[in-house]
């Protein structure tokens, strides 16, 4: 397509449509990467000023992302993610037909503050193993995952290749400790620079943080876990049961209407 500089239509509209199109008729698919600004400019014949201001508003439609050093690319649909069951990363990746990995950022053992020590029910300052991934679907950065071990599990699971084994299978397979529920606390929370740095957002952009404290028999807690999930990735799912007893209508309290107040 070329531009019409005699249009009423902005040219940056232009260019928007017409690349909004490629998108949408799967020409440019999802995580496909856009031509670069210089292609952009000689494709169009226009001013860098006109290309940006197009990309621009298709990043703002959420259609694009701008990866850092990398380019623009189209976005993936958000996955949807079953929130029935407790179950790892690698699992509910390998169910959404996706190829799991990881990066290990970091794994030592550290001083448990007052929040951890609570959650694994150990006395503050209690050495633990606190390790650091970055957890990937196809290659794209999808959560980075903080956790904290104590440390007769920890400086076992430590030396493992934590690349290449989820630590939930190396809990229950290789060190016999069964994982049987877990309490989860979910919220929205804007990236700090670390996570958006290590997971390639902008700083601020939404975050839907994961705490999750994993219980093996007896309830005793093995694992604290704080997943940093991309807010433009990830949407939870699930399904809630209806109490069999509501409460009857002549239980509620009466709403006044407004002309007999």
């Amino acid at each position: 397509m070329s531009t019409d500089p005699a249009s009423v239509i902005p040219l940056y509209f232009q260019i928007q449509n017409d690349l909004a199109s490629s998108i949408a008729s799967g020409a440019i698919p999802p995580g496909g990467q856009l031509p670069s600004e210089e292609e952009l400019i000689r494709k169009y014949a226009v001013s860098r000023t006109t290309v940006r201001k197009a990309v621009q508003e298709l990043e703002r439609l959420g259609l694009i992302e701008i990866r850092r050093g990398r380019g623009t690319f189209v976005r993936a649909a958000k996955l949807s993610q079953g929130f029935t069951e407790l179950t790892g990363f690698v699992e509910d990746m390998l169910v959404l037909g996706l190829k799991p990995s990881a990066k290990v950022l970091g794994a030592a053992p550290t001083a448990a503050n007052e929040w951890v020590a609570r959650q694994l029910r150990l006395p503050i300052g209690t050495e633990v193993m606190k390790i650091r991934r970055v957890r990937l679907a196809d290659g794209v950065a999808m959560s980075l995952d903080e956790t904290y071990l104590p440390m007769d599990l920890g400086e076992k699971v430590a030396k493992d290749d934590l690349e290449v084994y989820p630590i939930f299978s190396l809990l229950e397979e290789k060190y016999e400790t069964p994982l049987i529920e877990a309490d989860y606390r979910i919220e929205a929370v804007a990236a700090e620079r670390f996570v958006a740095e290590t997971l390639e957002v902008e700083e601020g952009a939404p975050i839907l943080l994961i705490e999750r404290v994993s219980f093996t028999l007896g309830q005793r807690p093995v694992d604290y876990e704080k997943l940093y999930y991309r807010g433009d990735k990830l949407r939870l799912t699930t399904r809630l049961q209806r109490r069999s007893s509501p409460i009857p209508l002549d239980a509620l309290p009466r709403i006044i209407p407004k002309e007999e107040r």
